[in-house]
């Protein structure tokens, strides 16, 4: 996961770079905002995906433990 947000991360911020350098600005501007939208981009995913990937953790465990439980079965049902 972490590879493919480094990775789109470099395409933003490649792209960026193109649109910064055809809006004319000077190169020291064009590397500084590009770098700073790459930090904020891939800064702002990989937090998005670990919160994904806690939350599907999270879900897998609690059914886990659900199914756990019905195969031992409980002493409720019995």
């Amino acid at each position: 996961m972490n590879k493919i947000v480094l990775q789109f991360g470099l395409l933003v911020f490649f792209f960026s770079i193109i649109f910064f350098t055809q809006k004319g600005l000077p190169i020291e501007k064009v590397l500084l905002n590009s770098f700073a939208i790459f930090i904020l981009l891939t800064t702002m995913l990989s937090l998005i995906l670990i919160g994904l990937i806690k939350a599907i953790n999270k879900n897998s465990i609690d059914k886990l433990e659900e199914m756990s439980e019905q195969i031992a079965g409980n002493k409720e049902h019995e």
